[in-house]
């Protein structure tokens, strides 16, 4: 069975704001995908781990819109990144709370207004 989850695009008004926000607080490099209908930068990925990457993207007619989808970022432990979002202009919309036997979760807003989380199983 694959996982169900192959890409992910989180919409932005200010592709540089949130390249920035992101790249800080993951510790990441995020990549240039050139297309003809916008901007795209790709979050790190490797196709022999489990999980699934994707790209923050500016595209005309397309904007933020909130919490219509919410993508989980996995942590060693998501108190770290809570402590971070708001330090790079994120907002905690629930601190860090227990899912029970699937760890802890951290909801937050970034310097978007879209709504993330951070996961991790302590």
């Amino acid at each position: 069975m694959h996982n169900p989850v192959r890409w992910f695009e989180i919409y932005v008004a200010d592709i540089n704001r949130a390249k920035i926000f992101y790249e800080s607080l993951l510790k990441v490099k995020l990549t240039n995908m050139p297309f003809a209908e916008g901007e795209m930068w790709g979050f790190p990925s490797n196709p022999d781990e489990w999980g699934c990457s994707g790209s923050l993207v500016k595209m005309n007619g397309l904007t933020p819109s909130g919490v219509s989808t919410i993508i989980y970022f996995g942590s060693e432990d998501c108190s770290n990144e809570e402590k971070m979002i708001p330090k790079f202009g994120g907002k905690i919309h629930k601190p860090k709370m227990s899912i029970g036997q699937y760890g802890f979760i951290t909801l937050a807003t970034d310097t978007e207004g879209n709504m993330f989380g951070i996961h991790s199983m302590k």
